[in-house]
């Protein structure tokens, strides 16, 4: 098969594209023939080495995709070969063959296309988690989303208006803020200005209620913006580390400090697949809506790694063998 493989730590140009052995499926596994794979800052961060990576070279990135099941193994029940099938947790997904282990394996409904899957599992289940358990979105909700534009943010914000919250969403940029708009955002500031204080105006200086924090190093700015007995959700660092949270402002300010990280949730088959069939189900409804991915061949992984790199995309990008 051919697969996205790289031997030495690096930039984009460490990429190659070449042919290596198929997988191997056990006993509890079965071969998928991907149709569209996921590409995640993550990818970017072992590529470079920043996050340990088993085994030995080369390796292969991607964790996310969707595909038709080729070949089942032994005491697999309940797939055939042929099903469409979806996951957001197996390694070495920038391949042409994925051996996926059954209790990851996700049945995907023919109304939803492997694009969109590979679209949605990781950033999809991560809004969805982050509304469900780290914070329950109520009814009239004001909601803060960092990074209102990306993957993970328009989906918060539409997951977030579907449960009749009010979205107040932040971004790098006024073209980004139009596709945070084009999202459902009620209002959306950027961070360039003095974005504490719009907050704080537009609710009247009372402040949200919930603030979906994913860049980190503005979590001591996002509790300012968070009304007295709020929450703060904790889940991704990708404007650096925070600064240490004084546990005396907590009490003292009554707010609630709570981190995400979507594996302590994917914690079994039927928490994957319950979570993404309702998941999918809003989207055949029409209440999420995923925008239009930007698409790079396999074989184009230099090309679609500097893209992501650049900071330019809005929505998902998506390797295609």
């Amino acid at each position: 098969m051919k697969a996205l493989v790289f031997k030495i730590f690096g930039g984009p140009e460490v990429l190659e594209y070449c042919e290596i052995p198929d997988p191997i499926i056990g006993p509890n596994e079965i071969l998928v023939r991907m149709k569209a794979i996921g590409l995640n800052f993550a990818d970017i961060y072992r590529r470079k080495g920043n996050y340990h990576l088993e085994g030995m070279p080369p390796y292969i990135l991607g964790y996310e995709g969707a595909g038709i099941v080729e070949k089942i193994g032994a005491n697999v029940q309940g797939i055939s070969i042929g099903d469409r099938i979806a996951f957001a947790d197996v390694p070495y997904a920038n391949a042409e063959l994925v051996a996926v282990p059954l209790e990851k394996a996700i049945p995907l409904p023919e109304n939803i296309s492997f694009a969109d899957a590979a679209s949605v599992m990781l950033q999809g289940l991560t809004a969805h988690y982050l509304t469900r358990d780290s914070y329950q979105v109520k009814k009239d909700d004001v909601v803060l989303v960092h990074a209102a534009a990306g993957g993970v943010g328009q989906l918060l914000v539409q997951i977030v208006k579907l449960h009749e919250g009010k979205v107040i969403g932040l971004t790098s940029a006024i073209e980004k803020a139009a596709a945070a708009k084009r999202a459902g955002a009620d209002k959306v500031f950027l961070y360039k200005d003095d974005w504490k204080s719009e907050v704080l105006e537009e609710t009247n200086g009372r402040g949200v209620d919930v603030v979906y924090d994913s860049v980190g190093s503005t979590l001591l700015d996002s509790f300012e913006a968070t009304r007295i007995g709020g929450t703060a959700v904790f889940y991704g660092m990708a404007g650096g580390d925070p600064a240490l949270i004084d546990p005396r402002m907590l009490m003292d300010t009554s707010k609630t400090l709570t981190g995400g990280d979507l594996w302590n949730v994917l914690t079994s088959r039927d928490e994957r697949v319950t979570r993404s069939n309702e998941l999918f189900r809003w989207m055949a409804d029409g209440k999420v809506t995923v925008s239009e991915p930007k698409t790079f061949k396999l074989s184009e992984g230099q090309e679609a790694h500097r893209y992501l790199e650049s900071r330019k995309s809005t929505g998902k990008i998506l390797l295609i063998p």
